[in-house]
């Protein structure tokens, strides 16, 4: 059955209530006392979590949008931002600095009473934002949560799997045009999806898989240091996965930082793709025309890839080849982010939201790589063509891996 769109999404409270639902699912799983843990070190604790997305809907929707009277100003402003610290600047809070669970339990309900009686006058806008920045969350909280002891979390024992290796295959992509971006009147887009470019891409050729575990292996072996997720035990490379270490999936994508997915081009004697290559790649087609998803301009369905909460871990690169592009690349979107080497800019006439200046605009400038795709825990709704993410290149958490071309 076909996923929804936030384009054609119909019922934008039903949608606000399942993102609601998929962020508390995500809180049990964590062991009861473990809240207040810092599974990543550049983060903040994960009890801010709990509280910012209250926080975020309150202040965007009901102190922001309607002017209401704010009832906890207190955790309003505690739970507001999240933080992206450059390496050696980590944060030096204790877990006493926090409220309590009940507090926050108690705001969080009381936010979602008050809104839930006014949703009828936010501007439509305004819940697309709400649903799409909680659902942005949902996937980054999976992050926290990988990092997370795995007796600190409640999940199924993952299955041991080892699987030949995946070939190096080339694909040429002929010379042609690809739209970055997107209009207005396309919908709903976060401030730096606008406005739309088209830009003529040169031929180059690119890996029909992304980079496996197999392949980096070889990398590791020739003197790189091995990835975040790895780890060496009794002589044998093992991942750590969500609820478990296993022996290393040789044909599931490798996950590394941006500074890593380089130099490993760099050594195969390649480059990363540009987002303008990456989009060419994905959504091209021989004959000129663009599509919305790698298969074509249907709604993204759960046989096409692995994204939208499927699973918690990838699947082999070579899993789903109903998600391949016209030009038969693999997994373009789904089961991994994908670094570009494009820093991250805004297009031609980007304008910041008035409501929420601060989404893009203070990541411009060259400290920040785009990805493109998206990964299993990636929302359907956030895998339309124009989406952008973006992190440094030295941040080691994210389910992100990457291709190469050869141009």
């Amino acid at each position: 059955m076909p996923f929804q769109s936030a384009v054609q999404a119909t019922d934008l409270k039903s949608d606000l209530a399942s993102a609601r639902a998929r962020t508390d699912e995500l809180f049990r799983v964590v062991r009861p006392g473990s809240l207040y843990d810092r599974p990543v070190p550049e983060r903040h604790r994960m009890v801010f979590y709990l509280g910012h997305l209250e926080a975020f809907d309150w202040n965007q929707l009901g102190a922001g949008a309607l002017s209401m009277t704010a009832f906890h100003p207190e955790f309003d402003r505690l739970f507001a931002f999240g933080i992206d610290p450059p390496q050696g600047q980590l944060p030096s809070d204790e877990a006493s600095d926090w409220p309590s669970l009940m507090e926050i339990y108690a705001y969080n309900r009381r936010v979602r009473e008050k809104l839930d009686k006014v949703l009828d006058d936010v501007p439509e806008e305004m819940i697309h934002v709400a649903i799409e920045h909680r659902l942005m969350h949902a996937e980054t909280f999976a992050y926290i949560l990988h990092n997370l002891s795995h007796d600190r979390k409640v999940g199924p024992t993952p299955p041991a799997r080892m699987a030949g290796s995946v070939p190096h295959r080339m694909i040429e992509i002929p010379a042609g045009h690809a739209t970055l971006g997107r209009d207005r009147q396309e919908g709903f887009g976060w401030d730096n999806e606008f406005s739309a470019i088209t830009v003529h891409v040169p031929a180059f050729s690119i890996s029909k898989y992304k980079v496996t575990n197999g392949h980096y292996l070889e990398f590791v072996r020739a003197g790189s240091p091995a990835p975040h997720y790895w780890s060496r035990r009794d002589g044998q490379w093992r991942l750590r996965t969500m609820f478990g270490d296993i022996p290393l999936p040789l044909d599931w994508p490798v996950f590394v930082t941006h500074d890593e997915a380089r130099s490993y081009a760099d050594w195969a004697g390649k480059t990363l793709p540009t987002e303008s290559q990456f989009h060419r790649a994905a959504y091209g087609t021989p004959t000129g025309e663009e599509r919305q998803y790698p298969w074509g301009d249907y709604l993204p369905e759960s046989t096409r890839g692995n994204f939208d909460f499927q699973r918690w871990d990838p699947v082999p690169v070579t899993g789903t080849p109903a998600g391949d592009s016209a030009f038969e690349v693999a997994q373009l979107v789904g089961n991994g982010w994908e670094w570009t080497s494009t820093v991250f800019n805004p297009f031609a006439g980007f304008q910041p939201f008035p409501f929420y200046p601060g989404y893009s605009a203070p990541f411009f400038g060259g400290g920040h790589y785009v990805l493109k795709g998206g990964s299993a825990r990636t929302a359907a709704r956030l895998l339309r063509r124009s989406f952008r993410n973006w992190f440094r290149p030295n941040y080691r958490y994210l389910h992100a891996g990457f291709r190469c071309v050869e141009n």
